[in-house]
């Protein structure tokens, strides 16, 4: 339903409550909920308790043991397999108090069990915490299996000193003689903004006799897409598939077609991902997603539109993130039409309202001036998830501040910053920058005070915003408030 008032903000209360009313039925991610149906008759009993836990709240540990207590019996093989699906949907707290149940119950680890807890408690806990597991292991849990897992821990956080001084430690060891140790430091100089050392490690490789595999040959294949060198990843595809054919799947060409797309050689783009298709199973939703993005960068609204359709043939339920995808691409091509055909069908049919695709449709709307379509996408989100909504709040935020509609925006930040805990959301610099340089042009000394004190509330009130605030004073004329209180003393 529309907004009858655009004026009219949510407020904290009604977010608060729906909030409340919406937790007891809160559904899993989309993607288990899209799977229930299909795989519910061969699905462990166990892992429906385990995965539920998000929806239903509790621990692991007591699941494990409400289900040990009724007399059924729990495996290790079953324990690990309810490992890595939680992992796969990203539930590390509850894949980590599986870990910590079995070793209070001393059922054996293997080094690959050493590894995944350590990997866990990086996720959840922080590196610190996986450092200090790593050095209490025994020396015989020091495996390249366990030294592995902190190099990733390391790359992943872009700490490149500590990353190589652990592969060379490794080294030493011949633990790094793999193509696991590499492609985490190859990898870790492509987030780095280095893909100039990746070549080098290959060639590294290859004196070493240590074999790539398909990631190998994909990152090599990114470097020389960052150096703007398209021939030589060409080289690399010539390379693979004339040395290792069989490392070919579908991901060296969805790599080879984001090249092309940078370059905007779109033909080319066009050709690789018609070898995609080729390589894809039928049934992969990834490849699937891939093709939808990659299609979209070539300006391709037709060969979008076929691969969604197959995509929803493929499949009996199309998930969040498919129609998350979509929604990109749609927008992407500004399609306003197509977007908003799929945006109803997906109102309609989804489980689960997830408020990351909400926040791309408003964000759409806004964009087309679709102020109403926008506010009442934002009710609906109210109504139908839990949140959070303070990335929506700012969306409208923004937008208000680019129109000089300043009380809006204003209004809209409150509404933000009153949702926010631990300081997980704070208006970008940049925001921050326009409201003052408003509030100083109109010499409006209330409001950019006003304005600083919503920021102060959580934490947003730097020494750039309080210079700003201090010009809007010397616009109007005015004296700080402490510089009265010095002149006074």
């Amino acid at each position: 339903m529309m907004a009858k008032n655009p004026s009219r903000l949510i407020s904290a209360g009604a977010l608060l409550a729906r909030r409340l009313c919406t937790a007891a039925s809160a559904t899993e991610p989309e993607e288990v909920v899209a799977q229930a149906a299909s795989r519910s008759m061969k699905q462990p009993r166990l892992y429906r308790r385990l995965s539920a836990l998000g929806a239903t709240g509790g621990s692991a540990a007591d699941t494990l043991n409400e289900y040990v207590n009724e007399g059924k019996v729990v495996t290790k093989r079953e324990l690990t397999t309810c490992i890595k699906e939680l992992r796969k949907y990203h539930k590390f707290q509850h894949a980590l108090e599986i870990m910590e149940w079995m070793e209070n119950r001393k059922i054996f680890f293997t080094y690959a069990d050493y590894a995944s807890r350590l990997d866990l408690l990086s996720k959840t806990k922080g590196l610190a915490a996986a450092e200090d597991y790593f050095n209490n292991l025994s020396p015989s849990a020091k495996t390249r299996a366990t030294y592995g897992s902190l190099l990733n821990c390391y790359c992943k956080e872009n700490m490149e000193e500590k990353a190589l001084a652990l592969f060379q430690e490794m080294d030493g060891m011949n633990f790094a003689s793999t193509y696991l140790a590499y492609n985490n430091i190859m990898s870790l100089f492509i987030r780095l903004g280095k893909p100039e050392k990746v070549p080098p490690l290959v060639d590294e490789m290859k004196k070493r006799s240590i074999s790539p595999d398909t990631f190998t040959y994909n990152i090599w294949m990114q470097s020389y897409a960052r150096l703007n060198d398209i021939d030589g990843a060409e080289r690399v595809l010539e390379e693979l598939t004339r040395e290792n054919k069989d490392k070919v799947n579908w991901t060296t060409y969805s790599n080879l077609a984001v090249v092309y797309v940078k370059a905007r050689l779109f033909e080319k783009a066009k050709l690789a991902l018609k070898k995609l298709e080729e390589e894809m199973g039928s049934h992969d939703r990834q490849a699937y997603h891939f093709l939808i993005s990659l299609y979209a960068g070539t300006n391709d609204l037709n060969e979008v539109n076929r691969v969604w359709n197959s995509l929803k043939s493929a499949f009996p339920k199309t998930i969040n993130m498919s129609y998350l995808i979509m929604f990109k691409a749609l927008v992407n091509l500004n399609d306003v039409g197509g977007f908003d055909i799929c945006f109803e069908e997906w109102k309609s049919s989804c489980s689960s309202f997830d408020v990351r695709i909400a926040n791309i449709a408003i964000s759409a709307f806004l964009g087309w001036g679709m102020i109403k379509d926008a506010e009442s996408t934002l009710h609906e989100a109210v109504k139908r998830s839990s949140g959070p909504f303070f990335t929506a709040l700012d969306l409208f935020m923004a937008h208000y501040l680019k129109d000089r509609k300043i009380d809006m925006a204003l209004r809209y930040m409150e509404e933000a910053a009153s949702e926010v805990k631990n300081n997980e959301w704070q208006p970008a610099p940049k925001r921050v920058t326009a409201f003052l340089k408003y509030f100083e042009e109109e010499k409006d000394v209330e409001s950019a005070e006003k304005f600083c004190k919503i920021l102060k509330n959580f934490g947003g009130l730097d020494s750039n915003a309080y210079q700003l605030l201090l010009q809007t004073y010397v616009a109007a004329g005015r004296t700080a408030p402490d510089a009265e209180e010095d002149e006074g003393r």
